[in-house]
């Protein structure tokens, strides 16, 4: 009688089946979503009064929402110029570098989440450079009154250079918040993407972001929040991909059986 052992699962998951995007394609697609994202903006610059306008609106509205101050974050980084200056740095460094890094590692990784990706921050964009047009909005740092600051100009680095002399970029277009909103998508692709029990960690990104962006008094909880309901209708209409059956079937099997588990074939014969 002969006995040999199989291992009931395989050591190893098979990579991802989706074939990967041609490289020059997905370049000129990112590079040109980057590039919507400049121009989109720079196009519907001007309208100071209706920006200015609708900063008294935006404001008044919070306060009726009973949303907190911004001033109490604000307060909270002025408290120390080093932690100020760090939230400076985070606003005007990470939000491209960590979301290309983000493209980049899910084309590598994880293709068919990467096109997924594409898809949601191309969406999300494209609808984000619409509302400038409609709602020019002052940030809260050009709002007289309010008691917040330009940290970015007296603290430094600043992104902004007065709005008169800027033509690099739209100060006036501070709904949504793109910062947030890709910061957000960063999170939630990876934790889609992954499997790692810490994966959650990342939401500290968006969390991040969002305090930077309002201590910074670059935006309103309000544009958070529009940029954050932008994003949950997109992620609604692009799903991301479904795990086969195959891999599914994996993961439950290694949570079953434990390495010393194996199954006899020919036994008894």
């Amino acid at each position: 009688m002969t006995a040999r052992t199989e291992p009931a699962e395989a050591e190893t998951e098979p990579p991802d089946a989706t074939t990967r995007p041609a490289l020059i394609r997905e370049l000129l697609l990112v590079a040109g979503l980057f590039l919507v994202y400049k121009l989109g903006r720079q196009l519907a610059t001007g309208h100071t009064g209706d920006a200015i306008h609708n900063a008294h609106r935006v404001w008044d509205l919070e306060r009726t929402l009973h949303l907190p101050h911004e001033n109490a974050v604000q307060s909270a980084l002025l408290h120390g110029d080093t932690l100020v200056h760090i939230a400076n740095t985070y606003y005007a460094t990470v939000h491209f570098p960590a979301t290309l890094a983000f493209l980049v590692w899910l084309y590598v990784k994880r293709p068919a989440h990467y096109i997924w990706a594409r898809r949601v921050l191309a969406a999300v964009t494209t609808a984000a450079l619409v509302l400038p047009f409609t709602f020019p909005l002052a940030p809260p740092r050009m709002l007289a009154g309010t008691g917040l600051e330009d940290t970015g100009r007296i603290f430094g680095p600043s992104v902004y250079g007065p709005p008169s002399s800027d033509h690099l970029s739209n100060q006036f277009a501070a709904m949504p918040s793109l910062h947030f909103g890709w910061a957000l998508m960063v999170a939630v692709g990876l934790i889609v993407a992954t499997r790692s029990r810490w994966r959650w960690l990342w939401l500290l990104h968006p969390l991040i972001t969002l305090l930077v962006i309002v201590g910074t008094a670059n935006h309103y909880w309000l544009d958070a929040i529009v940029a954050g309901a932008m994003l949950g209708i997109a992620l609604a209409v692009i799903h991301p991909p479904r795990r086969t059956a195959t891999t599914a079937g994996r993961d439950a099997g290694r949570r079953r059986v434990t390495p010393d588990t194996s199954v006899l074939v020919g036994a008894g014969r």
